[in-house]
């Protein structure tokens, strides 16, 4: 997965999120077997429960049916592995309450979720284990020696945690890419289909279907156990389709109704949890509120490649950290330039200053008079009610013409919006093209040549092309 353009996550509060990591079934489970353990608690060698003591564990869960000691066994080692119960002796086989314990009563949310990620690896770890039935055929099929040969379950290990890793990788870019953790669930055949279906294929061959159909499976049973941990919010396969024969759900492949093969969304919890992990793998996973304590340059900067939502956010909360006119001014002064980003930032400085109240008009009114930034300010002024705002020359408003498609071509490319907006000023300005070339910005003949290429009338493209002609030839380029 790469992280070259990863967008920021919306976390929720720590406090929130580590309440919501002590009521999971994962760590509250744990936390209650670790509490039951006393002195004639005894571990085997691998410091799981000794078989005499697992329905006593089930019992002290309230855990019923024929899984209930399996569960049991889970919860303990959850216990173990998150430092909620230590191992006093191995030979002995004797515990005690774990350090961490106490973080869950007088800890941080902090520690909280420090013992709760390690929860989760455990639960991770026991997802990339196959069906363990089919580790036991494995075993008593094989040559008596009691070794276990992967190669007859199909099993690679790492192979196996690696596309855990990937499937959960993509959920975590489609959560922190759209509407986070409240966004619709997405469907599993997608999901799986996201880290199968090579990106240059228009259509999968059957081959590939199967593939997918195969991971969905997986990934059914992967996230059933997951659920538990807090991870995600899962709803599985429908039971019908599975019964439906010997042979495995084929992925949909019309309007059938998605959800009947599984959909899964990331929650708060599990959005905060993969991120922490992927910032634990060496990537650069930010969140929103991470640009807080950097500069104006900063922001204007790096918020352009946000999602809108995402985008807001942050400037929402790099706001909430000044006041509003040194704001106005430091966002300003970042604005200024003429190199190939400088557009885009002045766009990103006005939705900005648009979040920014009345006291920041003094800062608005210092830079009227300057060529870059006049424009955007006449614009703030009068959205915000101001009705001595002296009128702009026709220079300032071709340069700001010129200044705001350019932005739009940065952030969007030739989308519908910038067409409808090329449309607009031609139909608005019948000399337009006969000044513009005139306008001294560095992107003039860059947005002429785009106004050629979006213009619909034939006559009008050409005399954009013509006039982006001028415009290089002016400036010897």
């Amino acid at each position: 997965m790469s992280d070259s353009f990863m967008p920021p996550a919306r976390l929720h509060p720590e406090a929130e999120l580590a309440r919501e990591a002590l009521s999971t079934p994962l760590l509250s489970r744990a936390v209650r077997l670790a509490r039951w353990a006393g002195p004639e608690t005894r571990v085997d060698a691998g410091g799981g429960l000794v078989d005499e003591q697992l329905t006593a564990a089930a019992e002290a869960l309230g855990l019923s049916g024929e899984d209930a000691t399996a569960d049991a066994g889970a919860a303990w080692r959850v216990a173990v592995d998150a430092g909620l119960v230590d191992v006093v002796d191995e030979e002995e086989g004797t515990v005690t309450a774990g350090a961490d314990l106490a973080l869950l009563i007088g800890g941080s949310p902090q520690d909280v979720l420090t013992v709760w990620l390690a929860a989760l690896e455990t639960v991770l770890a026991d997802a990339s284990v196959p069906d363990l039935d089919g580790l036991v055929d494995a075993l008593a099929a094989g040559d008596g020696s009691g070794e276990l040969d992967l190669s007859s379950v199909d099993w690679n290990p790492e192979a196996e945690a690696d596309f855990l890793d990937g499937v959960l990788g993509n959920l975590y870019l489609l959560t922190v890419g759209e509407a986070g953790p409240a966004g619709p669930p997405v469907p599993l055949p997608a999901l799986a289909a996201s880290v199968i279906v090579p990106d240059d294929m228009p259509e999968p061959t059957n081959d590939v279907l199967q593939e997918v159909s195969d991971a969905m499976l997986r990934l059914d049973d992967q996230f059933r156990l997951l659920e538990p941990s807090g991870l995600v919010e899962y709803q599985p396969v429908d039971e019908a389709l599975l019964a439906e024969g010997d042979e495995e759900p084929a992925p949909p492949q019309d309007d059938t109704d998605v959800t009947r093969y599984g959909v899964v969304r990331l929650t708060p919890l599990g959005l905060y949890g993969l991120r922490a992990r992927l910032l634990e793998a060496g990537f650069d996973a930010p969140a929103v509120g991470d640009l807080t304590d950097k500069g104006a340059d900063a922001l204007l900067d790096r918020t352009p490649a946000f999602p809108p939502a995402a985008a807001h956010a942050e400037t929402e909360q790099w706001l909430a950290h000044r006041e509003p006119l040194d704001a106005a001014r430091e966002l300003l002064a970042a604005a200024r330039g003429t190199d190939e980003n400088a557009p885009l930032r002045r766009l990103q400085c006005q939705q900005a200053l648009a979040l920014v109240g009345v006291s920041a008009e003094p800062a608005l009114r210092e830079v009227l008079d300057d060529a870059e930034l006049g424009g955007l300010a006449r614009v703030w002024l009068t959205e915000h009610g101001a009705t001595d705002v002296p009128p702009p020359s026709e220079a300032m408003i071709f340069w700001l013409t010129i200044d705001t498609v350019a932005a739009q071509l940065a952030a969007e490319g030739n989308s519908e919006e910038l067409q409808a907006l090329v449309e607009g000023l031609a139909r608005q300005h019948s000399g337009f093209f006969a000044t513009a070339w005139r306008v001294e910005h560095p992107a003039t003949a860059d947005v002429l040549e785009a106004m050629g290429r979006l213009h619909p009338d034939k006559e009008i493209a050409k005399a954009a092309r013509k006039a982006a002609f001028k415009a290089r030839s002016q400036h010897g380029s």
